[in-house]
Formats: structure tokens, sequence, C-alpha cells
């Protein structure tokens, strides 16, 4: 199952003296039941919740040949870890409410009929601006894990795609990148949209077949790799020409 790192909610609850605050709400009526003696301190701390995930999966013509994997995962995560999933080509659509059917070949058919721009093109600047404008602002992207399926071979020019990465950076925890085509051999992520999206990522992953998604499913686990603001700071920002990171 996939899981997310977590955060502390506003809610709090009882905890013991070591590393809580004083919890004067409990405390006063506590000291309300016993007569109004404040004998006993009451301690809260704040609740632990997993971060919001959130998948935007490229399911444009490039993406055909994985297109049934990337959905399964979309599928399994949107019913089983009640994440939300968008996909895009020339337009975005949002998918959550088709894949939290549990039965995987109902819920990836009223998926397939729910976007009608199946193996397009791809808009991915547009897509990500609709993300966020409609969507991410508005809460679903802050704080959260946001996984991005695509190999980032987008229509529109890289400086309208390096512009909204920079916004969703500003708004999500931690971006996951899952490229198919990192696989090759001679892979170089060169492509317009690919390379002006990198510097913004956290993590840069394969997940071309199930048993490489394992390594997409650690890169979500994992906690904040970079500052919370600024371009180019993360390790993926230093990938070489090959793909692969260097190590300083």
């Amino acid at each position: 199952m996939l899981a997310t790192p977590e955060r502390r909610s506003r809610r709090t609850r009882q905890s013991t003296r070591s590393g809580a605050k004083l919890d004067l709400r409990r405390t006063i009526r506590a000291a309300r039941r016993s007569g109004g003696d404040a004998s006993s301190l009451v301690y809260a701390r704040r609740r632990p919740r997993p971060r919001r995930l959130v998948f935007l999966c490229d399911v444009s013509g490039s993406m055909e040949p994985y297109t049934q994997v990337f959905l399964s995962l979309l599928q399994g995560a949107v019913a089983g870890a009640q994440a939300e999933a968008f996909v895009f080509s020339t337009r975005l659509t949002r998918l959550t409410r088709q894949l939290s059917n549990r039965n995987a070949d109902e819920a990836l058919a009223l998926g397939a009929a729910a976007a009608r721009d199946w193996a397009g093109g791809t808009r991915l600047a547009e897509s990500l601006q609709r993300f966020i404008d409609g969507h991410g602002r508005r809460g679903l992207a802050r704080g959260a894990v946001v996984v991005v399926l695509s190999d980032g071979w987008a229509q529109d020019a890289p400086e309208l795609v390096d512009a909204q990465m920079a916004r969703l950076r500003r708004l999500a925890f931690r971006i996951v990148w899952v490229n198919p085509r990192k696989a090759g051999t001679d892979f170089q992520p060169l492509a317009g949209g690919m390379a002006a999206a990198l510097p913004y990522c956290d993590a840069f992953v394969s997940g071309h077949n199930y048993a490489a998604l394992a390594e997409a499913a650690t890169a979500i686990r994992a906690q904040r790799s970079r500052p919370a603001r600024g371009r180019g700071n993360g390790r993926v920002g230093q990938l070489n020409r090959s793909g692969k990171e260097k190590h300083d």
C-alpha cells in the first residue's frame, strides 16, 4: 500500500508531559469536575496524519504503452490510500470518483470513458496550470506529495512548463516524477518539458513496470530532500546529462 510522510494536524490528543504542551482547555475542564481544583495538569500533542497524495498521469499518445500500468497504480491508490487522481493529455480530467470503485476493471473502464482526450497530444504546462488554479491552490496540493507520471514530451514551450512547476513546487511538500523512458540505457532527460521540470523534482524514477513501481513507492514515502522554496536545490537538480545523479 502507498504511504506518504506524516504531518502534524491541528487536532490534538492527550499525552504524557514529555515533549507535549499544556492543554489549558482540558485542564480547566478537569478542574471543574473536581470542584475547581486544578491539581492535575493535562498535556496534549498534535496528532500525526499522512500527507495528501495526488497523482497527475499523462495519458497522451506517447505514454500509451504504459497507461494501463499507471492507471492500475492510480486505482489502487485512490481506493486504498484515498489519493486524488488526475489524468491529462490535451486537457486535465479529475478521475478520483471514477477510480474509487474497488472493482479494478469497472474503475478503469469508468476512468477511460471520462477522459475524452485519451492518447492525444501533451499539454503539460496547460494541464499543470489548470490543476494548480482549479484544485492545487484550493488545498489539494498544499503540503501534499504530488506524483507526476509522464515522459515529459510536451507541446508547450519549456519556459511555460518551468513557470508552472515553480508554482507547484511552492505548494507541494514533495514532487515525485515518474518517467518510464528513464529505464532506457541511452536515456537523457533533455526533452523540453522534462528538462524544464526536472530541477523542481525531489525524486526522478522510471516506474516502467510493476517491479519498478516499488522505487516510486519508496520515493513517495520519503521525507523532503530540499528547501521549501527556490529552484534547483534538490538532489534531482544535480542530474548529469546521462540521467544519473552526480555525487559530491
